[in-house]
């Protein structure tokens, strides 16, 4: 039996389905691995992709002898009446007539024997057992048996891409979570700490009011802006609660979680696209399951071909009985439809349409995927590449910060000028993050459209840029 899956996907369904496992309950700090772990340990869809491809592949081997001889004992008991009413009428006149043609003397002594009944009731019961062994061995089937388990073989393949699908599928999903996590946390963050600067800078604007330093109106500036502050933190508070949630149900952990693993970013680009573009047609679980459509196609046809075909079976029939001289036959069959009311010549085309619109389906999903993966090549690059040029915003942003806090010190700047300056920074920093979460997001989306999700960690691994939730 051969499987037509490829070996890397075949082992990577394995992996996902018999990793070892970490429970995520309780755990304070959750590593991006653990999350991994904790997934592949509790997922539903997993565990029914797994069941899909036993399934699959158990009803495989169950259709490898197919085609080859069967042995059959049956047995039979029963008990039977049989009643019947014999006219014995003709008999009785064929005999007199024949009587009175006899010498006197013998005629007359057979007339004095007792003459025949009008009619003979017959009636007979028994009880009967039997059995008989019986062979069959399709000699020849016109590569029917061939077709079949042809079919079964793409159908496995197709439970196993469609594992290796999910299997990626989930993995981009667990990503997405994971990191939006990380940066709905990292925004809170700025946003409580822009709330405590602005807090302090509202109490100082108090102070300088009562002084007399400032006007009535710019302590009410900065009073709105600690309202706006608060509830800004307030809705990012919750947003990363709500992520939080999200990572939790995703790896079924039933206390709260707090991801360990920062968002990151390379500084270096990409390998080449065509590297890319390469392991997508090597790789994707669809290019798989296109394979096993075609060759359930091919397998179809065959098996309509294989019925136009004759068939020869080899047969034999043996009594089992205690006398000895049982009875038994033995020989062959030959079976050859020469016309029925199906027009097989229209189901054979219809096969080999079946089989060109797999090869078409082929050619479409390999133009499609290798576009999909320039897109997100070029969305991780444009990612890299905004996220590397926000270094200069946040320089900026930085600067005019300690410019506004010393102008205060100086009198050359008012209090809603630090505040401005302090938002400011906390924007520049979200927009940096938000660019290292779509870095993240685009670089697990390309592997996804390449089939090599598992290389996600060494990608993560690798990255020289972390940016953890509390970084100033």
């Amino acid at each position: 039996m051969t499987f037509h899956f490829p070996a890397r996907r075949w082992l990577l369904c394995l992996f996902v389905l018999h990793s070892p496992l970490q429970a995520a309950e309780g755990v304070a700090g959750l590593s991006f691995a653990q999350a991994h772990a904790a997934l592949l340990q509790y997922s539903d869809q997993l565990a029914a992709s797994r069941m899909a491809v036993d399934s699959a592949r158990l009803r495989r081997e169950g259709m490898q002898g197919l085609g080859g001889p069967s042995l059959a004992v049956t047995g039979l008991a029963f008990r039977y009446a049989a009643n019947a009413d014999i006219d014995l009428d003709p008999a009785r006149r064929a005999l007199a007539g024949a009587v009175g043609q006899l010498p006197p003397p013998i005629g007359g002594i057979i007339s004095s024997l007792p003459s025949l009944p009008s009619n003979y009731n017959l009636q007979r019961k028994d009880t009967v057992t039997s059995a008989h062994l019986s062979a069959v061995w399709p000699v020849y089937m016109g590569g029917l048996s061939d077709a079949v388990r042809g079919e079964l073989d793409g159908l496995a393949d197709e439970a196993l891409a469609n594992a290796a699908t999910d299997a990626d599928k989930l993995n981009t999903l667990l990503v997405q979570r994971y990191f939006s996590t990380q940066l709905a946390e990292r925004a809170a963050a700025l946003r409580l700490r822009a709330l405590e600067g602005v807090r302090a800078h509202d109490d100082a604007a108090q102070r300088m009011l009562q002084a007399g330093v400032i006007a009535r109106v710019e302590r009410l500036q900065a009073g709105a802006a600690l309202a706006d502050a608060n509830q800004q933190w307030l809705k990012a508070r919750d947003t990363a609660r709500l992520a939080r949630s999200a990572l939790a149900r995703t790896v079924h952990a039933t206390a709260d979680i707090q991801p360990s693993s920062a968002l990151f970013v390379s500084s270096q680009p990409l390998p080449d696209l065509a590297l890319f573009m390469e392991a997508a047609q090597q790789h994707h679980p669809g290019l798989s399951k296109v394979a096993a459509k075609q060759l359930q196609a091919q397998s179809l046809h065959a098996a309509s071909e294989a019925l136009r075909k004759p068939q020869v079976l080899a047969f034999g029939l043996r009594e089992v009985n205690n006398t000895g001289k049982p009875n038994w036959v033995a020989g062959m069959a030959v079976r050859w439809t020469l016309w029925d009311s199906i027009d097989r010549d229209k189901l054979a085309a219809a096969g080999q349409r079946s089989v060109d619109q797999a090869k078409l389906t082929d050619a479409q999903v390999r133009s499609d995927i290798a576009l999909l993966v320039e897109k997100n090549w070029l969305a991780v690059e444009e990612a890299r590449n905004q996220y590397l040029s926000g270094q200069a915003q946040e320089d900026l942003a930085r600067e005019l910060l300690r410019l506004r806090t010393a102008g205060l010190k100086e009198g050359t700047s008012t209090t809603l000028d630090l505040i401005d300056a302090q938002l400011n920074l906390v924007k520049v920093q979200t927009e940096r993050a938000s660019s290292a979460h779509q870095y993240v997001q685009s670089l697990a989306a390309l592997l996804e459209s390449t089939g090599q999700t598992e290389q996600f960690t060494q990608y993560m691994a690798r990255a020289d840029i972390q940016i953890t939730a509390d970084a100033p």
